[in-house]
């Protein structure tokens, strides 16, 4: 589970982030004070605690509401079960990706983008071929970050997962479980797993600076 969470939360933060960096820092038809509140819902994450954020979304899409109820009624349980669990992690983790691209976007300004629209491209061309290879190591940073927070994310997933026995764990909230258990052995196992993988992960983010440097 902590693996779909993981690939599902890194697909659609990589998507959606990169397209909310390139509408704030590009587009001139967004209002200031659009662009404003934008930036404040993109930090909210940064200035509400994670277990906040996990009892919002149960109270608005939990089984006692009104949205709750709705999906019940047709078959779709959001609260705890894995939709749950990866909206919570998406709470978390969607600034990472805006704030690693939209300095990078920021310094690299707009006149290749209007050269190469001056030229005839269209948008999709000019993103591939002129945007994306000056920011994709903005967005490898962005994918890294964001893997490694979903990773180890348990204040807003454990509200909203219920932390039921093999049906609503992820890694971490199984080594909660574990410790409170005082299965020390169990914990320590999962949580090795976890440091290994974080620790390769900040290899990752070396290698790509270097590479980075390099070009």
């Amino acid at each position: 589970m902590t693996g779909i969470i993981v690939l599902v939360v890194t697909a659609i933060n990589t998507l959606f982030g990169v397209m909310l960096a390139l509408y704030l820092v590009r587009a001139t038809w967004l209002g200031r004070r659009i662009k404003q509140l934008l930036n404040s819902i993109v930090d909210l994450p940064f200035a509400v605690s994670p277990v906040i954020g996990g009892l919002m979304i149960v109270l608005l899409l939990g089984p006692s509401s009104i949205i709750g109820t709705f999906f019940e009624d047709i078959g779709f349980k959001v609260v705890y079960a894995l939709p749950g669990m990866i909206l919570a992690t998406l709470f978390v983790t969607f600034p990472l990706m805006v704030r690693e691209v939209m300095p990078v976007l920021q310094e690299i300004g707009a006149q290749q983008e209007e050269a190469a629209s001056t030229l005839g491209a269209y948008s999709w061309y000019t993103f591939w071929h002129v945007t994306w290879p000056s920011i994709r190591w903005g967005v490898i940073y962005g994918v890294v970050l964001t893997v490694a927070r979903s990773l180890g994310e348990f204040g807003a997933v454990l509200v909203v997962s219920g932390n039921i026995m093999n049906k609503t764990q992820t890694a971490t909230t199984l080594v909660y479980q574990d410790v409170e258990n005082f299965n020390v052995t169990a914990a320590n196992g999962v949580a090795l797993v976890l440091a290994a993988f974080s620790v390769g992960l900040l290899l990752l983010m070396e290698w790509a600076k270097k590479r980075k440097e390099v070009h």
